[in-house]
């Protein structure tokens, strides 16, 4: 069982390492007196700190697998794919920051602050949801020891109901701080998510016992109705 001293050190890690993420809008925007950017981080931090505390209590042990990052039979697939999205999303916040209260190159109307949230507040809904019915959710794609299909919550839905709520939240950080030049890097992290879908879900056919007879009953990869 996990201890209460171990829940709250995993949620000052959270909340530390949301907080450190979402100050790299506030460097890019270089100013602090920036409304859209205090909502974006208090948004961003309160739904990570209370995401990590309902996955903790429902599934302990999870955040610490997860937090543990590729792993030595992480597929080669997924190293490539980790090497192009973190840039990728590290720049994302400070490009944000740069267009909506910089140099404004692209600024959004304010109303687009209200569907950033939403989106946002769903994203990180879909993604706890998805931790707390599959204890083998890690960040990196393998085949884990005693890993078994899942089929239930989420994933009656879509094969890979994490990557869908990546999806949904991504352009929520755009909105939000009213960028849109940030929006170019959502595309381009949109398509890596499409392409490394395709790869985890081709090697989970071949390596995962039962996976195939899952991926039968449940038709579609990512986007429900879609692909």
């Amino acid at each position: 069982m996990t201890s209460t001293a171990s829940i709250l050190a995993r949620l000052v890690k959270t909340a530390v390492g949301s907080s450190v993420y979402a100050a790299l809008a506030f460097l890019g925007a270089w100013r602090i007196d920036w409304v859209r950017g205090w909502i974006y981080a208090a948004v961003f931090v309160g739904v990570s700190v209370a995401g990590s505390l309902i996955v903790e209590l429902a599934n302990p042990g999870l955040l610490a697998a997860r937090a543990k990052g590729l792993r030595k039979d992480t597929k080669p697939f997924d190293r490539l794919f980790y090497g192009l999205f973190l840039p990728l999303i590290a720049a994302y916040p400070l490009l944000a920051g740069l267009d909506g209260a910089n140099f404004l190159w692209a600024p959004l109307p304010g109303w687009t602050l209200y569907p950033g949230i939403a989106l946002f507040v769903l994203s990180s809904a879909f993604g706890t949801w998805t931790m707390i019915v599959n204890r083998h959710a890690e960040t990196t794609v393998r085949i884990q020891e005693g890993q078994t299909v899942i089929s239930s919550g989420p994933y009656r839905l879509v094969r890979h109901p994490m990557y869908l709520g990546t999806v949904i939240g991504l352009p929520g950080t755009a909105l939000m701080l009213g960028s849109g030049w940030a929006l170019v890097p959502v595309v381009l992290i949109i398509a890596l998510f499409v392409w490394r879908t395709a790869r985890e879900d081709r090697t989970l056919q071949a390596e995962l016992a039962g996976y195939s007879d899952y991926a039968g009953r449940t038709r579609f990869r990512l986007l429900p109705g879609v692909w």
